[in-house]
């Protein structure tokens, strides 16, 4: 009978706040979860899920993550290129000592939503 549609429109500006962050000492899991919050912007006033309005986050220490258990030698990541025999596999602790940053944002990541808005979330992630 009646078809009603409703339109919001976003009247306000998206302002990036800089926190920085110590990762010595601290878990990669905890950290990302984080960080993640942080990039996504949940903790404002002003969340909406459609509106990039997330913080700019650096990461300080990053090769002073602790882990815990025995996922240096048992937890691994995975990336298939595609092709026959194409698995690449890389273990938590090869990965840490080569390369930890890459690490931590492959954490932070996996944690963001998977929507248009991944990408420049993600590139708001700076270490130092």
């Amino acid at each position: 009978m009646f078809d009603k549609s409703y339109t919001t429109y976003m009247t306000y500006t998206t302002h990036h706040t800089t926190h920085i962050l110590d990762a010595a000492g601290q878990t990669p899991g905890r950290l990302a979860s984080r960080i993640a919050v942080l990039l996504i912007g949940k903790g404002k006033r002003t969340y909406a899920p459609n509106i990039d309005a997330g913080d700019l986050v650096v990461v300080k220490n990053v090769q002073a993550l602790r882990t815990t258990g025995r996922k240096l030698e048992q937890k691994e990541y995975r990336h298939f290129s595609g092709y026959p025999g194409g698995l690449k596999r890389v273990k938590w602790g090869t990965l840490l000592e080569r390369n930890p940053k890459k690490l931590l944002r492959l954490a932070v990541a996996r944690m963001l939503p998977k929507n248009k808005l991944r990408t420049p979330r993600i590139n708001r992630l700076k270490f130092d």
